[in-house]
């Protein structure tokens, strides 16, 4: 398809917009008048800097304020539609939007409505230009997209058609299912944008929380489907009004951007052949390698150095891991618990070190188990992520590896190698084998840790967004319920994504505050790093009681919480003395129990978690956040 984007989309001077998006590989703009108002060059001269980048000027927008108006209202905007026409002349954009009327002189009369646009598109038609006509969510008296389109039909004119926009439709729970019987050569231009779920004003939420396809609640693909049904066969653009785009770097936001449009239309395809349309398919659609079959992390792999690795190192015999091997050609150890897998990377001139050296220890890399590791990288690649190749010695295996956002690696670990063919490969075991004792000189006391759970990872607020669409388009994880948690000095936005058999969890916490812990993390790490790890175990009583005897140290939990808890959950009076004098929390939901406890923090303002689930529980106990918070933040 043709990919647009609306300049209003990014930050930045128009010039720099402009490269941003040639950068990403789209094919087209939407230019929002204001950009080109506060452009220092004519229209001719924007005319000639987008041809130079490939870009087509394929929408300029909007003309406000125009149907069902009285007569003199109605013949100023004509003369005005001229100027604006003379200006898409000069550029070459062939399409004017008009959005519905929100004035309080417009009249609720469609056949009025009907007869001025035609007027105007029979203008537009002069200059071989045409008008696109919108449904605003807030619009006046024009709201809904089948009120525009018997619009358009009565005005009855060739140079006039059909805007539909996903936000104006789906905001107001309006049915898309419609908009399939509609012509598809009326339907002039497509902006898709999606939003998380909330409860305000819909103008409010349209100018300040829309995002790109993905990142939001709203079912994009269901509208994107009903609309190719229709047999549309034009742009496929992004409009996008949000505070955080608005001062993210633009590179960014681009990228991003693409990446949404090809993961869309990607769920469109396949939603597409499972129920193929009545007409034959007009346009190809995105079709990249599918989603890798993840089947959870085989290692994390820590950033250190020759002074922040022997802290480390204690830290994780402390939490019961054994040294079970260091690295063939690298000063990189492993340790091992369970089926978790720790990598200390004290190597001066790894990636992991160029890339976290400023910033203490941190978790550099995640090792991700994987059915086919080369097509999850073609994925990964095809939906606009980096590849990562690592140096290699000899008889050493290249796992194909792709840079996050943030700048940490993922590694899709062959599943095939089975629990320890990559660590034979790269790594010289200990003698003794991986399954011996402490009495083997691997040190460490087993503490019935079995699997990583999860991994938290602390975001920029500009972050956030992307994580989910990558989690989503490149991944195939799902993302869960948005909730924000009370820490001290301000709230935490938190949500969790997994696959579909809750073998591969992250959480994605970023803050709304400077001032909370997680804040404070970000400003050691750099951003976009992990900020805590949750290990499962069978038994976390026993756990517990082993990791306090190997030296852990947890957060102190206060002795109101459980006072607390048993006015909220009916709890047996054994089991919340064993939790208060263990300092375990306790979470329940209709599927299950979570018990948990955390470790203290140390260098970077990492932490461990212990989590039990019992049942089918399918949270992250968040309700316990604000309680581990104020206790990290009353130390």
């Amino acid at each position: 398809m043709h990919r647009s984007i609306a300049t209003v989309s990014l930050s930045g001077t128009l010039r720099q917009k402009l490269e941003a998006v040639a950068a990403a590989g789209f094919d087209g703009i939407e230019l929002f008048e204001a950009d080109f108002i506060n452009f220092k060059g004519t229209a001719a001269d924007l005319r000639r800097i987008t041809a130079d980048l490939g870009l087509s000027i394929d929408l300029y927008q909007p003309f406000r304020d125009f149907e069902g108006m009285p007569e003199a209202q109605f013949r100023r905007s004509l003369e005005r539609a001229e100027r604006k026409f003379d200006l898409m002349e000069a550029m070459g954009a062939p399409l004017v939007l008009c959005c519905s009327n929100t004035s309080p002189l417009s009249v609720n009369d469609p056949a009025l409505a009907a007869a001025q646009l035609h007027e105007l598109a029979e203008r537009a038609a002069r200059r071989n230009l045409r008008v696109g006509f919108e449904a605003l969510a807030w619009g006046r008296h024009t709201s809904l997209y089948g009120q525009a389109w018997n619009i358009v039909q009565q005005a009855d004119h060739p140079h006039l058609g059909l805007i539909l926009d996903s936000f104006h439709t789906l905001s107001l729970k309006d049915d898309p299912a419609g908009i399939a019987h509609i012509p598809g050569e009326k339907i002039f231009f497509l902006q898709m944008a999606d939003a998380p779920l909330l409860a305000m004003d819909v103008l409010q939420w349209a100018r300040h929380h829309r995002s790109f396809p993905g990142q939001g609640d709203f079912d994009v693909v269901g509208f994107f489907e009903q609309v190719l049904r229709a047999g549309y066969t034009g742009p496929l653009s992004l409009e996008i009004f949000n505070d955080i785009f608005r001062e993210t770097p633009n590179r960014r936001t681009a990228v991003d951007a693409m990446r949404s449009l090809l993961y869309l239309e990607s769920e469109a395809r396949q939603r597409m052949a499972a129920t193929p349309p009545v007409q034959p398919q007009r346009v190809e659609l995105f079709n990249p390698p599918p989603v890798p079959a993840l089947s959870g992390l085989s290692f994390i792999e820590f950033a250190a150095d020759e002074a922040s690795a022997p802290a480390l190192e204690t830290q994780v015999k402390q939490l019961g891991f054994r040294r079970i091997g260091k690295h063939r050609s690298k000063a990189v150890t492993l340790y091992r618990q369970g089926e978790i897998n720790l990598i200390v990377n004290a190597q001066p001139d790894s990636f992991a070190r160029q890339r976290f050296d400023a910033h203490g220890t941190s978790v550099c890399a995640l090792g991700v188990r994987c059915d086919d590791p080369l097509a999850a990288v073609g994925r990964a690649t095809a939906m606009r992520s980096q590849r990562h190749d690592s140096p290699v010695g000899p008889n050493e295996l290249r796992v194909p590896a792709i840079v996050a956002p943030g700048g940490n690696l993922l590694h899709f670990v062959p599943e095939a190698l089975g629990a320890n063919g990559l660590y034979e490969a790269d790594f010289v075991l200990d003698d003794a084998g991986p399954d011996a004792g402490p009495e083997a000189g691997h040190e460490g006391n087993d503490a019935g840790l079995q699997r990583i759970d999860h991994v938290a990872l602390g975001l920029a607020l500009d972050q956030l967004d992307t994580w989910v669409l990558f989690t989503r388009a490149v991944l195939g994880l799902e993302a869960g319920e948005s909730l924000e948690l009370a820490d001290p000095f301000g709230l935490i936005r938190s949500r969790g994504v997994a696959n579909a058999e809750r073998s591969l969890r992250l959480v994605l916490n970023v803050s709304l505050s400077q001032r909370t812990r997680t804040a404070r993390t970000l400003s050691v790490t750099g951003g976009g790093a992990v900020h805590h790890i949750a290990l499962g175990c069978a038994d976390i009583f026993d756990t517990a009681a082993r990791l306090r005897a190997n030296g852990t140290r947890f957060v102190p939990i206060s002795d109101n919480y459980y006072d607390d808890l048993a006015t909220r959950i009916d709890l047996a009076p054994e089991l919340l003395a064993r939790m208060r004098e263990a300092g375990v929390l306790f979470d329940r939901s209709a599927a299950g129990d979570y018990l948990h406890i955390y470790t203290e923090s140390f260098e970077g303002g990492l932490f461990f978690e212990v989590a039990q689930r019992v049942g089918s529980y399918d949270a992250y106990g968040a309700l316990n956040a604000p309680a581990r918070m104020a206790s990290q933040a009353q130390d």
